[in-house]
């Protein structure tokens, strides 16, 4: 075969015909969204029908994404820690409705109700009173704290739901489950997962965490908005000590060998089982349902499901009479999707090295549209409209921050009257400095979180952190008691666009006595 044919032939695997539009709504989706990079693969029927990227690992630098592009998938890592705990449990080591203190005598929940009735499978649930990305700070951005001490942390953060109440998502449930599956196996984690999944799957290029990235690996560098404007790359984030709720590096090439895996019902390539087909089922089971709510702008009503819950590492929801099984990815820089259709023997994945979930779901529902045969549908347009949507809400949010503040006003004391060591329960220590005229906040335990306070109104003050690819800005209020001292200081996002992982509103500090 000459090499005009030859490449005749790669250009046909690599676009199927119902995917012809594939390279269009892409480079509409980079444009729109801003993303340098993105890689996708298809899978159907057993087979991998695309798997290919476009433009570039980092940006300004000539090396393009291609299908073994090296992408951080964040949460995608979920299942994989949903998957360690279920072959732990055919391996007759533990039952997923075990108790958790029967394998972590020491684990303890804010409440002791709550500790003593978690079961290993509330691990992955969401659904155990915690809220919104409770206790992220432990972890996001990199902190100094093992998985160990992060999991003993976990006792001192708020519940704010009941147990078994409702889906509010963490992450910090993933770390205890990695402890769980280091404790049962008597492995690492990363060795568990090296062994029982990635050696099995033959996700070869597969790696634990950004700091086990080998020399030849071809990364890609993440991308923020630095002040949510700019974009620039920024360095990798390592999540060690929450390794199980992300952290995971992985290509579309990898991944579409796990979705294979997924829709074969646990079979891999060569008909053996990596689990069994009612593993499986379990763990495509809904744990807890979720509230659907109504689309942001109605060019999404389209997507809208008609239920949604969670199960095991997986969300569930249905589009066009389908049953989807699927995850996002969201990390500084870079955010993906990975989607399931049982039904059709379909996945799609997409990762990307921006910060944009609009790109990746513009991506997979064209994809999802294309595939199902559905009527054409706009989705980068549909995207794109919610995106300006929440940015209006962003600013309109902010403009009522600025109307109803009293600039003329003073802070109460002098600056040196807020300085001072303050302490958190569950996050630990945080100081407020006096450096030549300004204060200054730091996060004991983080390096990225310091920053300069400017004061906002009365004794409440703004801290801007030095590191402007956060977009995490927030607001810091002093309390005082009778005498003039500061009792408490609460803090809370400034900006509605903020990650969630910011959890500055979870946090209670309370100054450090001098007296022991």
């Amino acid at each position: 075969m000459g090499m005009a044919a030859q490449a005749a032939l790669a250009q046909e695997t690599v676009t199927p015909a119902q995917l012809q539009q594939l390279d269009a709504t892409v480079e509409r989706v980079r444009e729109q969204f801003d993303v340098p990079g993105v890689a996708v693969a298809v899978v159907k029927d057993g087979k991998v029908i695309l798997q290919r990227g476009w433009g570039v690992r980092e940006l300004g630098k000539p090396e393009q994404v291609q299908a073994d592009t090296l992408f951080a998938i964040a949460s995608n890592t979920k299942a994989f820690t949903a998957t360690a705990l279920n072959l732990l449990a055919e391996d007759g080591k533990l039952k997923m409705d075990d108790r958790v203190i029967d394998h972590l005598p020491s684990f303890r929940m804010s409440d002791s109700y709550v500790t003593g009735e978690m079961r290993i499978r509330d691990l992955l649930a969401h659904r155990s009173g915690l809220s919104l990305g409770a206790g992220d700070l432990l972890f996001w951005p990199t902190t100094t704290y093992s998985n160990a001490e992060v999991v003993a942390r976990l006792a001192k953060v708020p519940l704010k739901g009941g147990f078994r109440d409702r889906y509010a998502y963490d992450n910090i449930l993933y770390a205890v489950a990695q402890q769980v599956i280091e404790t049962v196996s008597g492995q690492s984690f990363d060795a568990f997962l090296q062994q029982r999944i990635f050696d099995k799957v033959g996700m070869a290029g597969t790696r634990y965490n950004a700091d086990h990235l080998q020399p030849g690996d071809k990364a890609a560098v993440g991308h923020a908005k630095f002040d949510f404007t700019d974009l620039r790359p920024v360095p990798p984030l390592t999540w060690s000590n929450a390794a199980g709720a992300g952290g995971l590096y992985s290509s579309v090439q990898d991944m579409a060998k796990w979705m294979n895996v997924q829709l074969a019902e646990g079979r891999l390539a060569d008909g053996t089982p990596l689990f069994s087909e009612k593993t499986q089922q379990q763990m495509w089971q809904m744990q807890i349902p979720q509230v659907v709510p109504k689309p942001s702008v109605p060019e999404l009503d389209a997507a809208r499901p008609n239920f949604a819950g969670y199960a095991e590492g997986w969300s569930l929801s249905d589009y066009r009479g389908q049953k989807l099984v699927w995850h996002t990815g969201g990390w500084p820089g870079q955010v993906s999707r990975l989607t399931l259709v049982p039904g059709q023997e379909l996945g799609v994945v997409v990762l990307t090295n921006a910060e944009s979930g609009a790109a990746f779901n513009a991506i997979t529902m064209s994809v999802l549209d294309a595939m199902l045969e559905a009527p054409a549908h706009d989705w980068v347009g549909a995207y794109a409209a919610a995106v300006a949507k929440s940015q209006d809400k962003a600013d309109e949010s902010w403009a009522n921050h600025v109307a109803a503040r009293d600039a003329k006003s003073k802070p109460s004391l002098p600056l040196a009257g807020y300085a001072g060591a303050y302490r958190d329960a569950w996050y630990g220590d945080v100081f407020v400095e006096q450096r030549s005229g300004k204060l200054r906040l730091r996060f004991g335990a983080t390096a990225d979180l310091v920053g300069t306070m400017e004061h906002w109104q009365h004794d409440t003050f703004i801290v801007r952190w030095d590191n402007r690819s956060l977009n995490a800005d927030a607001f810091v209020t002093f309390s005082l008691d009778p005498d003039g001292k500061v009792r408490e200081v609460r803090m809370q996002a400034v900006s509605s666009l903020t990650d969630f992982s910011f959890d500055f509103q979870d946090l209670l500090l309370v100054p450090v006595s001098d007296k022991k």
